[in-house]
């Protein structure tokens, strides 16, 4: 058993079970959650009996740093993190003046296809645990000794494509024992699976969430991102009203601008018609290139009339800061040219 990915209700039951008292599981999760321990041997007030006996029954999810690069343009940090089972996955620190934000994985590998990503090409390898995510966090947080405040599940992975560990994900990062980052200060990503974003709204909880647009028609979707095969783009339109109706969270679009793709007076035109009226933000993202594709960036100039467009059809927009260039910041970049490496060898 993943004694990380345990809630403290969880955590009090097992060591109930194992004839401990009740304080012992909250000692157990502020080493866990709060101390951000690496392993049962830095819980220097639990007795050496307990620690073996943990040791006994419990796997303790630990993810090795194996690389960091920092940007030099704007301080950005990427890492790498080598997972118990020898995979690696990737996760980025981005300081704004508002905080730290930390974005992370949610998978190894993607089974999404979308087309500009780097983050699918290889396929899925599997799901991560929720102390797999967490870890990436307080691992960022040890590493860079800087408190993180925002975090964004928008890594290599589909969130909603790994739904329960998600959920549990979210449950112990918000957690008022652990690091009680605020639900507000979370934001989940999802290229759009109509009925988890429906089952999300359900939970009521306050993070945002982000949908992967990228198109402005359902045939142009399709050519990008293959999901669009599996729900028309109209459904998942009304599953992010359904969002908004049951929590009361604005949604953000995101939209990655591809030159002479996506990019056109009548792509803004149609973008704009599909969200009027939807309580909603777009975030304007030009094209991270990479080297399996040949998608380009937009001239800036056409960026920028892009959003011109939108605003003025009364459409809350923003052009997304670039950040981390220099390092391979995009997702997926770095795992793949690690996973490269090692194929070669």
């Amino acid at each position: 058993m993943d004694i990380r990915s345990l809630t403290i209700e969880e955590l009090t039951d097992q060591m109930t079970a194992l004839g401990e008292k009740a304080f012992r599981a909250r000692q157990l999760y502020q080493w866990m959650h709060e101390k951000l321990a690496d392993g049962f041997d830095e819980m220097t007030n639990l007795p050496k009996e307990l620690r073996a006996r943990l040791k006994e029954n419990f796997t303790y999810t630990h993810l090795e740093p194996e690389d960091r690069r920092i940007s030099a343009v704007d301080q950005t940090e990427k890492y790498l993190f080598r997972l118990p089972d020898g995979d690696v996955i990737e996760s980025v620190l981005m300081r704004y003046h508002h905080g730290n934000s930390v974005c992370i994985s949610s998978q190894a590998g993607c089974r999404m296809g979308c087309r500009f990503c780097a983050s699918t090409i290889g396929g899925l390898t599997r799901n991560l645990l929720p102390s797999e995510m967490l870890d990436q966090v307080y691992q960022i947080q040890k590493i860079s000794g800087e408190r993180v405040s925002n975090v964004v599940v928008m890594g290599t992975g589909e969130p909603l494509d790994n739904y329960e560990n998600l959920l549990r994900f979210l449950r112990l990062l918000t957690d008022e024992h652990g690091l009680h980052i605020s639900q507000r200060n979370v934001t989940v990503s999802t290229c759009g699976i109509v009925e988890k974003i429906r089952a999300l709204a359900e939970e009521k909880l306050q993070i945002t969430l982000a949908l992967s647009l990228h198109a402005s028609s359902q045939e142009k979707r399709r050519r990008l991102m293959p999901v669009a095969n599996r729900y028309e783009l109209s459904d998942v339109l009304d599953a992010c009203r359904y969002y908004f109706a049951c929590t009361g969270r604005r949604v953000t679009f995101e939209y990655s601008l591809v030159g002479g793709v996506n990019d056109t007076d009548q792509d803004a035109r149609e973008l704009a018609g599909l969200l009027m009226g939807l309580n909603c933000h777009v975030n304007l993202i030009p094209v991270n290139p990479i080297q399996e594709r040949d998608f380009v960036q937009p001239d800036p100039a056409v960026v920028q009339d892009f959003k011109n467009k939108l605003e003025k059809y009364r459409i809350n927009v923003t052009i997304r800061r670039e950040m981390g260039r220099d390092i391979a910041g995009a997702c997926g970049q770095l795992r793949r040219r690690r996973k490269e490496r090692e194929e070669q060898v």
